[in-house]
């Protein structure tokens, strides 16, 4: 909006030329994102606490997180607020692709409201079904996968890191595997979110990491010499990773232990949805697995518990799965997990943004 209204009046005064620019505008975005989560949170925690809108915490996990009961969740509904309201302040608003993106990070938060509210106003309720979920994470996945084929702008082919000519054309099987790394990625992050900040934390630094590569695929030159796919109009999705960022970074602020709100469902599939969808808009699909190798291994830990219980009986490979319970129960202190996942992550970013050159 700033963009439309703002950019034009550079002809009168050249000041305003910088708007014209996206590195100014993600960073714009971000600080607003950031501003706009310090200033509202304390007015949002208050109104959760009036209406008991708290967490439930399962009777089977560790028993220090007893004392999270009632701390007030759904703190995703002001990330996703503040994501939208800053992407519309700073985004090329002409650009499809932003648009995408914020159906994407608003359709399944919808879907994590729907389950944030059935466990609170039932108590014990699972909230929804599991079936229920990944039809509707389906659905919204499934969009993004149509409008990345049926584009003329886009096709196909699979990028594959650290390899420049290794190139797979899925063709129409490309919806199938777009829906797997939206709906994967998405769910990943539920299962990350289990302790104070340990979510938030990684999805700042993967967010961060695919501003990088937003704005390099959607350069022409850049993306030519570095030797990644160019994307138009991708550039302005680094406006919308901005704002991640900036959210949960403001988000941190109350987030960090001891946790005054967790994000809740709302938060957590929104914000791995919204990272799943930039991967696949900007042909950075594998390279998700590198940067999110955080949540990718909370994920498999899961899927490896569960399967070797059913294999061997009842026994178990984790002591308790996600894998950060695992070290909690090892007597790793909460914030302990959080940062050494936060070093991790970190890493893991550093890593994936090495891969712009070892191709």
């Amino acid at each position: 909006m700033l963009y439309h209204f703002l950019y034009p009046l550079h002809s009168s005064l050249s000041a305003f030329n910088v708007f014209k620019y996206i590195t100014f505008r993600s960073i714009g975005c971000a600080v607003t994102a950031f501003l706009l989560m310090l200033l509202l949170s304390p007015w949002f925690i208050k109104k959760l606490k009036q209406y008991q809108i708290g967490q439930v915490v399962r009777d089977d996990g560790p028993e220090t997180h007893l004392a999270k009961t009632g701390v007030p969740t759904m703190g995703g509904v002001l990330i996703l607020s503040s994501i939208t309201i800053s992407t519309l302040l700073w985004a090329q608003l002409t650009n499809p692709l932003v648009w995408l993106m914020l159906f994407v990070v608003l359709f399944f938060g919808c879907i994590g409201g729907i389950d944030d509210y059935q466990k609170i106003s039932k108590k014990n309720s699972a909230g929804l079904s599991a079936r229920g979920k990944i039809l509707l994470q389906i659905f919204g996945a499934s969009v993004v996968g149509l409008f990345v084929l049926l584009h003329p702008s886009y096709d196909g082919l699979l990028s594959i890191p650290f390899f420049k000519n290794v190139q797979p054309d899925l063709s129409w099987i490309y919806v199938l595997f777009a829906i797997f790394v939206i709906v994967g990625s998405s769910n990943a992050v539920n299962l990350t979110d289990g302790l104070d900040g340990l979510a938030a934390g990684p999805i700042v630094i993967s967010a961060s990491v695919y501003l990088v590569f937003s704005y390099l695929a959607g350069h022409i030159i850049l993306a030519e010499y570095l030797q990644i796919p160019y994307v138009p109009g991708a550039g302005e999705l680094a406006v919308f990773c901005g704002a991640m960022v900036g959210a949960c970074l403001g988000f941190l602020w109350f987030n960090a232990y001891p946790a005054q709100i967790f994000m809740g469902d709302v938060g957590s599939l929104a914000l791995g949805g919204a990272l799943g969808g930039v991967a696949i808009i900007i042909k950075q699909e594998i390279l998700l697995a590198i940067v999110g190798g955080i949540f990718v291994m909370e994920a498999i830990s899961v899927i490896i518990q569960v399967v070797y219980f059913k294999i061997s009986k009842g026994k178990r490979i984790f002591l308790m799965a996600p894998f950060h319970h695992h070290f909690e129960k090892k007597g790793w202190h909460e914030s302990k997990v959080v940062v050494r996942f936060w070093i991790v992550s970190i890493i893991l970013g550093l890593m994936a943004i090495a891969t712009l050159k070892l191709r």
